[in-house]
């Protein structure tokens, strides 16, 4: 090994059956802060070398792990720095501790600061050497969260996860709460939920998005009959993992399942297969895009006239909380149409109902990929998808009705909409929030590619919910160990003033092409300019006058009172988010620490005075607010909105609407 002069900090080369002696190379990192070469075969002698060419300080603190090899002696006296932190445990070298004086070394761990995402100090392991190390050849090991001095060796059960948007940016805090978590939600048998020691947290390293990656180890109960898990039982715990029946958390967010370590006594036990899982769930998907492209396709070869009598399209099966309704439904629920976007369903709930233009086939994608997008998509800060209508050469979507409209209508000046930074905080936070939820949460991910102030709706609340999925893409997705395609190639789709720059320039869309896009509303928030608009370019305009020292001179006057401070951090993050280079965006769970920290700098909601958009279309048509990117207001029509308190609402307003 070719490692003396590299910079190498943490080492990591547990679990791999590596044999042999230990190199005596490791000496030469002078930067040195992990070594782990835990539960392997290595034999030999202890080295005493490994620390003597690190200069020590105060901040300088090495964490050694050679526990559960097969190490049977020491060269020289170990003399440790305060600084180092040696574990042996589980070694034959063990066996005469005492007599070495090396008992610290093969008992409790010396733990460390809690600084570093390691668990050795909340795992409690034995407090006395064991007398011979595990037959690690069988792949066994000390149980080392067993509260017990037995020194009780066992076949463990290993579980890989990866937590896909866990909303703590350190594990460690939380290392008992999650041990908790699992073992009340996991049963090796029928309710009977594991004990505190049968699980140990082996090891959790963090990926981009942010994810947390972890290795889980089960061991069986303590008892003096068996050291390994029936059959039975091995199954019972990888179907709890396998078939998703633990609860999401909160906390720990949705979970990605990378594989079993099934070895030694569990190798022949009939596991669920991963492969078959996912394939199914590949084919199952494959075979329904094929079936809609069929019959798109079929209905755009074989249509000549518009027909009225009979559907023209059908999708092959239902999806869940989608509803279809018939060309007459909606036709009743808005009178007619008209130039109606909004409609009372027979049950009478209201609804905004997004039509496109009749007799034209160019949105066929968009309506497919939307609905299919949208079914399997459920967030508070996302447009809720009521149901579809495809039949008698009509497209239709059905959302839920968002009274306030757009963002981008209530950002317009012709609206004379008044709105505090309170309420843009919320905006912001809001749409945030359901961004993070496609890009981290849902299954699988999603990257929206059309972020703009028309796609932000606004509910009676003032809650902002993201909209109009249709030219959006699925994110790469991590395989088993963590790897991930940087990018899609695809064309550029998208609106201008809002498309990453570096999208426009290479076909490679990222999730962080969604972040530049946010970063753009964000200016809108602050400045109420559009993103170009006589050929002055938003993100120009505020890097101007930003590095000009007037950054106060572009904010949007109609904001009214705000705090200095708190629009300093959000034309920052707006700034970062809307960087050129994608390497200097924040990623999603980032933005939305950085908003929440903002917004607790501003907590109420400010009470606004603003005119309420109810928009009555036509003479004696039904009035609408918004529908997903299609609004049509007529001017004439306006209400003026007087504010009240509301405590229990998100926006702290109720209205109260009355004519002009």
């Amino acid at each position: 090994m070719q490692l003396a002069g590299r910079i190498i900090v943490i080492l990591i080369l547990s679990d791999n059956q590596l044999n042999g002696s230990i190199p005596s190379n490791f000496s030469g990192l002078s930067h040195l802060q992990k070594l782990y070469l835990d539960n392997n075969l290595l034999s030999g002698s202890v080295p005493s070398t490994i620390w003597q060419n690190i200069n020590f300080t105060s901040d300088t603190n090495i964490d050694i792990n050679f526990g559960n090899n097969l190490l049977s002696d020491i060269v020289d006296i170990l003399e440790i720095p305060q600084n180092v932190t040696l574990k042996l445990q589980g070694n034959p070298v063990c066996a005469n501790a005492s007599q070495r004086n090396i008992s610290l070394l093969c008992g409790p761990d010396n733990g460390n600061d809690g600084s570093e995402e390691t668990f050795d100090n909340l795992n409690k392991p034995v407090t006395t050497c064991p007398l011979q190390a595990c037959p690690i050849q069988n792949h066994f090991r000390y149980v080392p969260t067993l509260p017990s001095t037995s020194g009780f060796c066992a076949a463990p059960f290993g579980v890989g996860l990866r937590l896909r948007s866990p909303s703590i940016s350190s594990f460690l805090p939380y290392h008992d709460q999650f041990h908790m978590f699992i073992t009340s939600n996991v049963n090796a048998t029928p309710n009977t939920p594991l004990d505190k020691y049968q699980l140990h947290v082996d090891s959790v390293v963090w990926e981009t998005g942010p994810r947390l990656r972890m290795f889980l180890l089960f061991f069986p109960k303590y008892t003096n009959d068996s050291n390994t898990f029936g059959a039975s039982e091995v199954q019972a715990i990888a179907s709890a993992f396998a078939d998703f029946t633990i609860p999401v958390s909160n906390i720990f967010g949705p979970y990605d399942l990378l594989n079993f370590t099934a070895e030694g006594p569990y190798s022949n036990v009939i596991l669920p297969s991963l492969r078959t899982l996912l394939g199914s769930i590949f084919c199952a998907s494959v075979i329904l895009l094929g079936i809609l492209l069929f019959t798109r396709k079929k209905h755009k070869s074989s249509q000549v006239e518009v027909v009225k009598n009979q559907s023209l399209t059908k999708f092959p099966m239902k999806m869940d909380g989608v509803k279809e309704f018939s060309f007459e439904d909606l036709q009743t629920a808005t009178n007619n149409f008209r130039k109606v976007y909004k409609g009372t369903l027979a049950d009478g709930v209201v609804v905004a109902i997004k039509r496109a233009q009749q007799g034209s086939l160019q949105g066929d994608k968009e309506f497919c990929t939307e609905i299919e997008m949208l079914s399997r998509l459920h967030h508070r800060n996302l447009v809720a998808l009521v149901g579809y209508c495809d039949e008698k050469d009509e497209q239709m979507l059905v959302y839920e009705f968002m009274p306030n409209g757009s963002l981008h209508d209530i950002l317009s000046a012709r609206y004379r909409v008044s709105v505090g930074f309170g309420t843009r905080m919320h905006i912001a936070l809001n749409a945030s929030r359901g961004i993070l939820y496609l890009h981290t949460e849902a299954d699988p991910p999603i990257i929206h590619r059309d972020i703009k102030a028309n796609n932000i709706l606004l509910d009676s609340k003032m809650t902002a919910k993201v909209s109009d999925f249709g030219i959006s893409k699925l994110a790469p997705i991590s395989d088993p160990k963590g790897h991930t395609t940087a990018h899609i190639s695809t064309n550029v789709k998208g609106t201008p003033g809002y498309v990453d720059p570096e999208y426009f320039l290479t076909n490679k869309l990222t999730e962080k092409s969604d972040v530049y896009s946010l970063g753009i509303v964000f200016l809108e928030l602050l400045t109420g300019l559009q993103p170009i608009s006589r050929g002055r370019n938003i993100v120009r305009e505020v890097n101007t006058t930003h590095q000009s020292g007037m950054m106060f001179s572009i904010i949007d006057r109609s904001i009214g009172q705000y705090p200095s401070e708190g629009v300093k951090k959000f034309m920052a993050l707006a700034m970062r988010c809307s960087s050129d280079e994608t390497k200097d965006r924040p990623l999603m769970l980032e933005v939305v620490r950085e908003l929440e920290d903002i917004s607790s700098m501003h907590p109420e909601s400010d009470n606004t005075t603003s005119e309420f958009l109810n928009l009555n279309l036509s003479s004696g048509g039904t009035s609408v607010a918004s529908a997903p990117s299609t609004s049509v207001y007529d001017r004439r029509s306006t209400y003026l909105t007087r504010d009240l308190s509301g405590g229990d609402l998100v926006s702290g307003v109720i209205h109260s609407i009355m004519p002009l």
